[in-house]
C-alpha cells in the first residue's frame, strides 16, 4: 500500500516579531502575501501593536486572523500595557478574547516580581476558571554571568517540571538553554499547547531565532513527531530577520520557514 500523507489541524502563524524592524501591519501585509494561516501579535513597543481597534482592522483589512497574542513580558516591556503584570494579563485575555485568538503566550515571572511570582500558578489557574484562552508559558534560558549560570526567572526558566497545564515550547530558547527539544516534548505530552519555530545554534547566550533548519534543533523532527500525533495547537515561526540586507531577503526567509513548516508538518503514513 501506498504511503497516505497526512497534515494535521495545526495552524502555521507569522509571529510579528519575525518582522522587525518593520512594524506589526506589515507583518499581516506579509502573512496574507505569504500564504500563513494568521498571526501571533507580540505586544511590543510598536504602538499599533498595543491598539487592538488598530489590529481587528488590520486583521479585517487583510483577512488574515489573529490566533494567539504574546503578552509583553521581556524586560523592554515592562511598562507596556502598564507596570502590573496581572494586568497585562487580564488585557491579553480580554485581546484574545475580542480578536477570536486562541492562546495568550506567557513568560515565567522575573524573580524580583516577588508577588507575582508567589501566585503566578494560582492565578493563571483562576484565570483558566474564566475564559477559554489558553495560557501557555513558555520555556526560557538561563543566563550566563562570568562564567555562572543566573536564573533571572520564577520558579524557574524551565516550566515543563511545575504544574502548568499549557506550555510554549521555543527552539531558540532551547539552544540556548541547552536542553533537548525532544526530550522536553516527551515531557510535556499533551500540555505541550503551542510552538515557536525557530533555530538556533547555542554556542553562545544568544537568543538567536535563525530560521529552521539554519542551526541545530530538532525543529524538523519535532514536527514531524507533531504531526504524527494529531496535534492541533499552532506552530508560530518567530525568526530575527534585523539583519536581512533587504525587504526580499526578509520576506525569502519568512518564506523559506514557512515552507520549512509545511513540509514536515506533512506526516507520511
Amino acid at each position: 500500500m501506498a504511503d497516505v500523507i497526512r497534515v494535521p489541524n495545526a495552524k502555521i502563524a507569522l509571529s510579528t516579531a519575525s518582522v522587525y524592524p518593520e512594524r506589526t501591519p506589515d507583518a499581516f501585509e506579509l502573512a496574507a502575501r505569504l500564504g500563513y494561516d494568521g498571526v501571533e501579535i507580540m505586544v511590543g513597543a510598536d504602538p499599533v501593536s498595543q491598539d487592538i481597534d488598530v489590529i481587528e482592522r488590520l486583521s479585517e483589512h487583510y483577512e488574515i486572523p489573529v490566533l494567539a497574542i504574546h503578552a509583553p513580558c521581556l524586560l523592554v516591556t515592562q511598562r507596556v500595557w502598564g507596570r502590573d503584570p496581572w494586568a497585562k494579563l487580564v488585557k491579553a485575555q480580554k485581546a484574545a478574547e475580542r480578536l477570536g485568538a486562541s492562546t495568550v503566550v506567557v513568560h515565567p515571572p522575573f524573580r524580583w516580581q516577588r508577588d507575582y511570582a508567589r501566585d503566578f500558578e494560582t492565578g493563571l489557574a483562576r484565570m483558566r476558571d474564566e475564559t477559554e484562552v489558553t495560557f501557555a508559558v513558555e520555556n526560557m534560558f538561563p543566563l550566563r554571568a562570568r562564567g555562572n549560570d543566573v536564573v533571572p526567572y520564577s520558579p524557574d526558566w524551565n516550566p515543563t517540571d511545575y504544574d502548568f497545564p499549557h506550555v510554549t515550547l521555543d527552539l531558540s530558547h532551547t539552544a540556548v538553554s541547552g536542553s533537548d527539544a525532544m526530550e522536553m516534548a516527551t515531557k510535556l505530552g499533551e500540555r505541550l499547547a503551542h510552538v515557536h519555530l525557530a533555530d538556533g545554534l547555542g554556542v553562545t547566550n544568544k537568543d538567536e531565532h535563525l530560521v529552521p533548519g539554519r542551526g541545530n534543533q530538532p525543529c524538523a523532527p519535532l514536527l514531524e513527531r507533531l504531526a504524527g500525533s494529531g496535534y492541533g495547537g499552532l506552530v508560530v515561526l518567530e525568526i530575527n530577520t534585523r539583519k536581512a540586507a533587504s525587504r526580499t531577503e526578509r520576506i525569502d526567509d519568512l518564506a523559506e520557514g514557512l515552507a520549512f513548516a509545511r513540509l514536515h508538518l506533512a506526516a507520511s503514513r
